[in-house]
């Protein structure tokens, strides 16, 4: 059935081609005699850009880097007043859909109609689908979806030369994308994650990996996860986010640590971060009597109720909460930390992190790292060799791991000298984009030639 499902979009593929070519953007070469335009690669994303995931405004900047044309369709604004800098160098333009219904229902209808008088078959088919899993959710959201899906076909795509969709994000996003496929014709493909995947309803993240061209996941545990889930026909390619290597870059070994030692923790304020096991291992430091600071950057659902924890368990008094902050900032608490630690685990609804980012950041930085068995933590972090792991929501072996690295040099120096290598040598984000580059190319998706970008 997944073939046939991918077969209907291929056919109408053509005509969707010449429906979205509109009117040329500028720059683009469309017309008769002139070369076809460079086929543009168009980005479903929950928000942009976003302070929390930067490994996405990277894989923007790195794919634009090997040659590649992007559009940029976000389902939210930005959330924060500020960004990375590196957001700053990127060319994609990024157009915004309208968020909700409430207030914009009259928008959404309005395209919505126009798209349904000039394609009606295929408004048809997609709002038979919608039905379907309508009453499968039993949510609003999913005639969002569909609304959002046609403002994108009909008010945003025209011009654009927009010939593959792909969404960042397994739940909202791959929605849209997949019924912007349905509307449109174009194939879609999507990267899954870590709550997109473990909270969402198996039968409709089967449905969308039934007629997705490919899937890309962050860990190979995701991708063992999703290859039992999704159809044999549907490629899943395990693609590490990476880091840059060249920002985040320390010393392989670092001095002995002196008291008060400096403990760092970036991560959401939310339950799979683990941040209570953290702050109660943090009271266990300072009744043995370890001097410590503790610095903690991040925000989240959970702000009151966390830093609530910390002041009950007398860990407030050593701790420095600094919010949400950019790349200068967390760069520069790197520098201080002398252990970063962080205690991920399953939460109560079933998410879960894949490999947190901040894991790679601080082991590229020379900052030994505590973290816990969870998921996919173990595929980064080697218990000994690259960092430490406990078992989750055990704050006496998280206690008792945070003293071993800070106090035992011969360990720091193996977990230290470890930790950069594995970082360098397989998280280096501009060779893993290669792979996400090559699997665009399969599809079509071709990037511009060298010499073609020489002469722009």
């Amino acid at each position: 059935m997944a073939g046939a499902g991918q077969r209907s979009v291929e056919r109408v593929g053509d005509k969707a081609a010449l429906f979205l070519r509109g009117k040329p953007s500028p720059g683009r070469s469309d017309g008769d005699g002139s070369p076809e335009a460079q086929p543009v690669l168009g980005y479903i994303l929950k928000g942009y850009p976003r302070i929390s995931e930067t490994f996405i405004s990277n894989e923007i900047l790195l794919l634009e880097q090997l040659g590649f044309s992007l559009s940029v369709f976000s389902m939210r604004q930005p959330r924060e007043s500020f960004t990375h800098q590196s957001v700053a160098e990127i060319k994609a333009r990024a157009a915004y859909l309208p968020e909700t219904l409430i207030l914009h229902l009259p928008r959404l209808l309005y395209h919505n109609a126009l798209l349904a008088g000039s394609r009606p078959d295929g408004y048809r088919r997609a709002f038979r689908v919608m039905v379907r899993r309508l009453r499968r959710s039993r949510t609003i959201a999913t005639f969002r979806h569909l609304l959002q899906a046609g403002y994108l076909v009909h008010a945003l795509l025209p011009g654009t030369g927009v010939r593959h969709l792909h969404a960042h994000f397994a739940h909202s996003p791959t929605s849209v994308a997949f019924f912007a496929s349905q509307l449109s014709g174009l194939p879609f493909s999507f990267t899954a994650h870590a709550k997109d995947i473990y909270i969402s309803d198996p039968a409709q993240l089967r449905e969308k990996a039934q007629f997705a061209r490919f899937i890309v996941t962050c860990t190979e545990r995701n991708r063992q996860y999703l290859t039992e889930l999704a159809p044999p026909t549907t490629p899943i390619h395990c693609i590490y986010h990476g880091i840059n290597v060249e920002l985040f870059t320390g010393p392989a070994t670092q001095a002995q640590p002196r008291p008060p030692f400096r403990i760092l923790t970036v991560a959401r304020l939310v339950e799979k971060k683990g941040l209570p096991t953290v702050f109660r291992a943090l009271r266990l430091l300072l009744d043995q009597g370890h001097l410590i600071s503790y610095c903690l950057i991040g925000d989240g659902e959970d702000r009151q109720p966390t830093l609530d924890l910390l002041e009950r368990l007398g860990v407030g008094q050593v701790t420095e909460w600094l919010g949400t902050q950019p790349h200068e900032v967390v760069l520069d608490e790197y520098r201080k930390a002398d252990l970063f630690v962080l205690g991920c685990q399953v939460a109560r609804d079933g998410d879960r992190d894949g490999l947190p980012n901040v894991f790679l950041e601080s082991m590229a930085m020379g900052v030994p790292v505590v973290a816990t068995k969870v998921w996919a933590i173990p595929e980064l972090v080697e218990d000994g060799r690259s960092g430490l792991l406990v078992p989750p929501e055990d704050p006496g072996a998280m206690a008792a791991a945070m003293v071993h690295l800070l106090t035992d040099m011969s360990l720091r120096r193996r977990v230290i000298a470890g930790a950069h290598d594995r970082v360098r040598n397989d998280f280096d984000n501009r060779r893993l984009i290669g792979k996400l580059g090559a699997l665009f190319d399969g599809v079509g998706v071709k990037r511009e030639s060298p010499h073609a970008r020489a002469d722009t």
